[in-house]
């Protein structure tokens, strides 16, 4: 079989990395571009050295789509560690690559049937799971071989890192380049004026929870089925949903409705009978709770219907991805996207699996939002948000430059915070993912209209803590960063504690005296309590002596 030309870049990628010393490298390749044809070939170039491989999945259907492709591929066998299945013994000790289960092979017994150095080198499909204890005791114990990682998106749903355990990615290519070179099929993104209310959801381990969203969804079914049977039909469907019980109430609706629907779950037994008459075409639509992200592939299935919103990108793209290949006859893939209010919690949305950067992909939403009920090319759209972030940026940059010589009147963050004597600020550490994220082009207007530099600002939570303070000294009737900055310079103290009246009234005094300070001050020793009493003294004696 012959690779694409990206396919043979990626296998020459992760052998370069491993001979310049990485031991543990990754291959990022789209849904549905071939990665367990780059790893078979990568195995039929091990053998032919005389090394042997072990490919780890931890799902038995992965583990059979890897062999079937590693034969038609390379014409090579494969030996099987699962269950009662061993490679050390009969004729599989003779086969030089191994599908491994994790759930098999993590257990100690079975680890220590083999030597340490048994495997020259390890795959690991669907990588995203490698930090996974059951995956780690394995890589562990084989601590000597060189590691491949291979999967669709390099991130995962809870805080973690694969940076954390591989040294390098050794080859990437992306959606956008798949799409436009014709590997993949163009995706569409459809949204739907139809707001599902998420703000009663709460997150387990990193995304939304499952019993969460079936509840959420209960009251919008009948709605999201109407939309269905406008946009789905005459398209190869398949619906995700959060569980069982949702599922088949989504396939009785739809029924109900004159769609021929088939549901899917784990206790299905006739799973692969229903999966053949969908692909065969006898169904229309396909319900699932979650089971078919990965391992199964219908290239003709030509559109998506995710209600099982997601803040995983992993996950997102590995629910779009079955259906991002191509097929004869295939335009496009359809996704229909809902307005989901999620108010506290960001969610994976089509933009976010094609945008350069969450300012593109934050404009193709927004411009989305605004056009409801219109398909749009995913590409088309990435293209406008850029041109319309590229303006906003651009009027951003004639702004910092106006204010750049403007800059010496602004005061510098950390003089503000000390001049305020503010133990929040001064003490302020980020904690969560959006506050560690620069600050964004609003809050550095924001900062910079209120007189402080914007570009010693460190975090967006930094910015938006500032921010407020501000706001609460508006409203305390304090002084002004700006007032603080010119007083201070003239050796006044504490200036931050003033009222914003006397403050303004010195900065006055000051002005009318040619920017003088008056013969009667002495910056040092001056507060704005202690010129009050003095004044009312100074009447006191006036009335008396009067």
């Amino acid at each position: 079989m012959e690779l694409r030309k990206y396919q043979k870049e990626a296998q020459a990628a992760i052998v370069a990395a491993w001979a310049r010393g990485v031991r543990r490298t990754l291959l990022v390749l789209p849904t549905g571009c071939g990665k367990t044809i780059v790893f078979c070939k990568l195995c039929e170039q091990l053998v032919a050295q005389g090394k042997r491989v072990l490919i780890l999945a931890h799902r038995g259907e992965l583990l059979d789509q890897a062999a079937d492709k590693m034969k038609v591929s390379t014409g090579l066998g494969c030996a099987v560690e699962k269950a009662e299945r061993s490679c050390l013994e009969g004729d599989s000790q003779w086969y030089r690559i191994v599908v491994g289960s994790v759930q098999t092979m993590s257990r100690k017994k079975r680890l220590e049937r083999f030597d340490s150095k048994f495997f020259d080198a390890i795959i690991v499909d669907e990588a995203h799971h490698v930090l996974a204890g059951s995956y780690q005791r394995i890589l562990g114990y084989f601590d000597n071989s060189k590691v491949l990682g291979v999967t669709a998106t390099p991130d995962r749903g809870d805080s973690q890192n694969l940076g954390e355990f591989f040294e390098c990615v050794a080859y990437e290519y992306t959606l956008p380049k798949a799409i436009i070179q014709g590997f993949l099929a163009p995706i569409s993104a459809l949204t739907i004026p139809l707001k599902i209310d998420l703000s009663k959801v709460k997150t387990q381990a990193g995304d939304f929870k499952s019993s969460d969203i079936g509840c959420a969804l209960g009251p919008y079914l009948e709605d999201i089925a109407t939309e269905m049977v406008k946009h789905c039909r005459g398209r190869k469907t398949v619906v995700f949903l959060p569980l069982i019980s949702t599922s088949k109430k989504m396939k009785a609706i739809l029924e109900r409705r004159g769609l021929n629907v088939a549901e899917l779950n784990g206790q299905t037994k006739e799973r692969g009978e229903i999966l053949q008459d969908f692909q065969d075409g006898r169904y229309d639509v396909l319900c699932n709770s979650m089971l078919l992200t990965e391992g199964w592939d219908c290239p003709d299935v030509d559109c998506i219907v995710c209600l099982r919103p997601t803040k995983v990108r992993s996950l997102y793209a590995q629910i779009v991805g079955r259906g991002t290949r191509i097929a004869p006859g295939k335009k496009d893939l359809l996704l229909l996207d809902f307005l989901w209010n999620s108010e506290r919690h960001d969610l994976c949305r089509p933009a976010h699996l094609i945008a350069e950067s969450e300012k593109v992909a934050k404009k193709m939403i927004e411009i989305s939002e605004k056009t409801p009920g219109k398909a749009a090319s995913l590409e088309e759209a990435m293209e406008e948000a850029k041109d319309r972030v590229a303006e906003i940026e651009q009027k951003l940059a004639q702004q910092l430059a106006s204010f750049k010589s403007r800059k010496q009147k602004l005061i510098d963050p950390l003089q503000f915070e000390l001049a305020i004597a503010d133990q929040d600020l001064k003490n302020y550490v980020p904690s969560f993912g959006w506050e560690m994220a620069p600050a964004s082009d609003k809050q550095k207007t924001a900062l910079m209209n209120a007189g402080i530099q914007a570009d010693r600002i460190e975090s967006a939570g930094m910015a938006s803590a500032i921010l407020t303070r501000l706001g609460k000294r508006r409203a305390a009737g304090l002084s002004t960063p700006k007032q603080i900055r010119l007083l201070e310079r003239y050796g006044f103290e504490q200036v931050g504690q003033w009222p914003i009246a006397a403050a303004s009234e010195m900065i006055d005094r000051i002005s009318i005296n040619g920017w003088r300070i008056p013969t009667d001050i002495v910056p040092s020793e001056y507060r704005p309590e202690k010129r009050k009493e003095e004044n009312r003294e100074h009447a006191n004696r006036t009335t008396r002596s009067a």
